[in-house]
């Protein structure tokens, strides 16, 4: 019923203390009738009493004092013209919530209060007196002077959740009673310290998925559930939470399930759980210490024989050590070089002795194994070592303006620096590996490939760029030999490209060592190679006991896809002595010796 809404004759009688209950309406009935029948005998009294005038006199005067003291206590319940002052309130119950053991106070106050005023709980009466005996925990605080008949709770229980609500039974005169708003009490629980189903301490294996369950029973609230891991990380992720109502259906037990696949980092490490509400926001905590079993962590390093670039010298003894961080500890190491197991102990090192560059970029491998599993790890090495030539540069041969190119390949370790270097100008052409060039006369002749690895000693090839042309002759115009000995005649030419055919023509015919008539007499050796930046081939006419008959005027002819070269060599005999040098042409020929290109 909304506050201040009196009571009609025809409602039903309320409830009004334990077991008590009131009815305004016939009450107020009653005494006006009651009223009425005493102001009627006052009346006949008066008639039978006015013969003696004192008497009279004195019964009126009783009489006024009278209607002037029932004037006045209807004042207080009337108006200025005699109507009902109405009781109302002037405070009434709020809805609170409160924690299981503390005080609480639900505010009534009420002004003009005539009637009886009691606290229901649930509708059930407390009672009218303030010390509410009965209910040792309740009782009605305040003052009647102030109308404070507020409704003190201590100490809260949790039974105590419940709705209340400030009566005030009809006064005199017939004022109606009044009831206040109903006010919810909500009663708080703190939750139990929370337990963590598993124990204090768990064991389990790395990457297997484990579940840690945290129950909190009593809240009420129902308890909020946090996890912490051991770095003092707040967990969220992999985590379900779920609550069940106790049988007093007030309170909550809370559970937390933290899904987690382990790690080596969670080896020795404390998961905590903890539980609050909003009864009592101080953290209660368990913790659970985590032993993860792993297979061992593997890392290699390196020790001796490193540069200061770290890199291994050639040369130097090196040995690798195998570090393996397990639970448990007891590990089994081998080792691979490349793809070959080492034969041998297995321990946790490696040992290679004068280590070459045959085992640059070679991967090391160390395997350890413990009762979990195993893990490997692979050091790849770097081998320092100093230049060496893959593959020799190759000369070129071109025609006149043509492109062409030289390659110098290289190995080392660091990378080594290369320079090219022209012979005939001394100038450094490149540094880089292949020399792109432009052939010329200029750019012809041999060039050097220089190659360099700081703490190593040079290396250097040649390779030479050839100028296409016919054939140059550039043999002595005369050679020597001795009657009864072996001669040999030389016809050495310089020729890009190299020669086809080489001829020898002595007195008007062809030397052809493969005919029956020359075969015994004569034979031919021919070379080829390479001097000062030419390309040279030479042919060697060998002739058995020598006579007489075979010195003379020989022809060389030289043949190549670009032309012809000749030249006449004279066969002279030791014994001999020209006298007509300036005036038989030899000088003349030896003229144009001086001319030709020589090997």
């Amino acid at each position: 019923m909304e506050s201040n809404t009196s009571i009609s004759f025809l409602e039903s009688c309320q409830p009004f203390g334990p077991g008590e209950k009131f009815c305004g309406s016939h009450q107020s009935w009653s005494h006006r009738r009651r009223r009425r029948r005493k102001w009627m005998s006052l009346q006949l009294l008066l008639s039978h009493c006015c013969a003696v005038p004192f008497q009279c006199f004195y019964l009126f005067l009783l009489v006024r004092i009278a209607v002037d003291a029932a004037k006045s206590g209807a004042s207080q319940w009337s108006g200025a013209g005699g109507e009902k002052v109405p009781q109302r309130f002037a405070m009434e119950p709020q809805d609170q919530t409160a924690v299981v053991g503390s005080r609480v106070s639900l505010p009534c106050r009420v002004m003009n209060k005539s009637g009886q005023l009691q606290w229901t709980k649930d509708d059930f009466g407390l009672g009218t007196h303030r010390n509410l005996s009965g209910f040792e925990r309740y009782s009605m605080v305040g003052s009647d002077e102030e109308g404070d008949f507020s409704l003190d709770i201590f100490p809260v229980m949790l039974d105590d959740d419940a709705k209340y609500q400030c009566q005030v039974g009809p006064g005199r005169k017939g004022t109606p009673g009044i009831r206040s708003r109903f006010a919810s009490l909500m009663v708080l629980v703190p939750p139990e310290p929370p337990k963590i189903v598993q124990g204090d301490f768990m064991v389990t294996t790395e990457d297997r998925e484990i579940e840690l369950e945290c129950v909190s029973s009593g809240g009420r609230p129902a308890a909020e559930i946090t996890w912490i891991d051991g770095l003092g990380n707040v967990l969220t992720d992999g985590i379900e939470y779920m609550k069940e109502a106790l049988p007093d259906a007030r309170r909550f037990t809370a559970k937390s399930i933290l899904k987690l696949i382990p790690k080596k980092e969670h080896h020795n490490t404390t998961f905590t759980c903890q539980a609050q509400n909003t009864a009592d926001r101080t953290y209660r905590s368990v913790k659970l210490k985590l032993e993860v079993k792993y297979a061992p962590k593997v890392d290699i390093e390196v020790l001796g024989g490193e540069t200061s670039g770290g890199k291994i010298l050639e040369g130097s003894d090196v040995r690798l050590h195998c570090h393996a961080d397990a639970n448990p500890p007891d590990v089994t190491f081998r080792w691979y070089v490349g793809k070959e197991m080492v034969l041998g102990d297995y321990s946790t090192e490696l040992v290679i002795l004068n280590i070459s560059k045959k085992y640059h970029d070679v991967i090391v491998k160390c395997e350890a194994r413990n009762a979990v599993g195993k893990s490997e790890e692979s050091e790849t090495l770097d081998i320092s070592y100093g230049p060496i030539f893959r593959t020799l540069p190759a000369s070129v041969e071109a025609d006149l303006d043509a492109v062409v190119s030289l390659s110098c390949d290289i190995d080392g370790n660091p990378t080594p620096d290369i320079v090219w270097v022209h012979e005939e100008s001394g100038r450094v052409m490149s540094t880089l590996a292949n020399l792109t060039l432009t052939v010329t006369h200029a750019t012809t002749g041999r060039y050097f490939c220089q190659g360099s690895v700081l703490g190593f000693p040079e290396v250097e090839a040649e390779a030479s760029v050839f100028l296409k042309g016919p054939p140059s002759i550039g043999s002595p115009r005369q050679q020597f030999g001795t009657v009864g000995d072996t001669g040999q005649l030389e016809c050495e030419a310089f020729s890009v490209p190299v020669a086809k055919h080489i001829i020898w023509v002595h007195n008007g015919r062809e030397i052809n060592t493969s005919s029956p008539e020359y075969s015994e007499l004569f034979s031919i050796v021919e070379s080829r190679s390479q001097s000062q930046g030419t390309e040279c081939v030479k042919s060697t006419l060998i002739i058995h006991d020598s006579r007489r008959e075979h010195f003379g005027s020989y022809n060389c002819t030289v043949v190549n896809e670009y032309g012809v070269d000749s030249v006449e060599i004279d066969f002279v005999s030791k014994g001999t002595r020209l006298l007509s040098w300036d005036i038989s042409g030899c000088g003349l020929a030896g003229l144009n010796f001086a001319d030709k290109k020589s090997c």
